[in-house]
């Protein structure tokens, strides 16, 4: 472990200052660099990409949290003061809050051990992506991760876009409202995070805000006549395809698995065609922005499972 730095001082001469941890400097200025830039800042765990403080369940409503928790966007901060303060206490790594700091940060990740031979990374996506829209993409503020690379830009006025997953193609994500990114200086068990390109942000081009901007969802996706299915069996498919469509971005594979279980009893009861219940539940799914491959995969495998291992209607009532 770094020792800290004692600064000795001849009898009668002002008082030293306090003692320096040298392993906290570069983060500590990593920090204040970024806030320098109107970019509030977060504390991370050592090493590590987590948010430092306190979860919602463990919130003890005091202090700082009287009022309700405090998510790490909340707390990110540009004050120089609040930042010492936190630097000094431990060597944490420096997260960006990007929907405070107004920036839409373009995350492009390698492909999983796991999948298939030839499958593309983020750059290789995005590359693709400017292909097809006979755009290319202006010089920007750019970072080399741990893992991939994040490309900064600033946020259009006047719309509050979220953060995303593959919503601009695989291994593509984007960190705004609601999320961060990690900040150069810092260091993770995978590698490094080091500025590759100091250029200015560039505002992000229209092109991707349209493709990032939410379309308005309907409350309940339209669905196929079910001639063959009972009331109740109609009733959950359209309330379970609503709460689909209504689902942000961060669970939308759950909510999707978790409502095609509870339409999948009515289609093993006999209530339901199965045929209809995907159709419309796949359709719920993918006006959430999910891939149509994830959707089926997801949806088959609930129906799957639950028309095997079905109670029978008799127990279930």
């Amino acid at each position: 472990m770094t020792q800290p730095v004692q600064i000795r001082r001849a009898p009668g001469s002002p008082p030293t200052l306090p003692a320096v941890d040298l392993e906290r400097l570069p983060l500590l200025a990593a920090a204040l660099t970024a806030a320098e830039r109107g970019w509030p800042v977060i504390p991370l765990h050592p090493g590590s990409k987590r948010p430092a403080g306190h979860a919602e369940r463990a919130c003890p409503r005091t202090g700082r949290c009287a009022d309700g928790h405090r998510t790490p966007e909340e707390r990110a901060t540009t004050d120089p003061d609040l930042i010492h303060a936190a630097w000094a206490h431990r060597p944490y790594n420096v997260g960006i809050a990007t929907g405070p700091a107004g920036l839409l940060v373009i995350d492009l990740d390698p492909v999983k051990a796991e999948e298939p031979k030839g499958a593309p990374d983020g750059a290789t996506s995005l590359q693709a992506l400017c292909e097809r829209a006979a755009q290319v993409l202006p010089d920007t503020y750019r970072v080399r991760t741990a893992r991939g690379e994040h490309l900064y830009f600033t946020a259009p006025a006047g719309v509050r876009l979220k953060c995303s997953v593959d919503r601009l193609g695989p291994h593509i994500d984007t960190r705004a409202w609601g999320g961060y990114v990690v900040a150069p200086g810092s260091t993770t068990p995978d590698g490094a995070y080091e500025v590759t390109d100091d250029a200015p942000v560039a505002p992000l081009p229209g092109w991707l805000a349209e493709r990032l901007t939410e379309p308005d969802r309907p409350a309940v996706v339209p669905l196929t006549p079910v001639r063959d299915g009972t009331r109740a069996a109609r009733t959950a498919l359209e309330r379970e395809c609503a709460v689909i469509a209504a689902t942000t971005d961060g669970g939308r594979n759950n909510t999707l698995h978790r409502s095609a279980c509870k339409v999948a009893r009515f289609v093993a009861w006999g209530d339901l065609p199965r045929d209809v219940a995907e159709q419309a539940i796949q359709g719920a799914g993918e006006s959430t922005g999910l891939p149509p491959a994830e959707c089926r995969t997801t949806i088959r495998s609930a129906m799957d499972w639950v028309i095997t291992h079905a109670t029978p209607r008799q127990a279930a009532s």
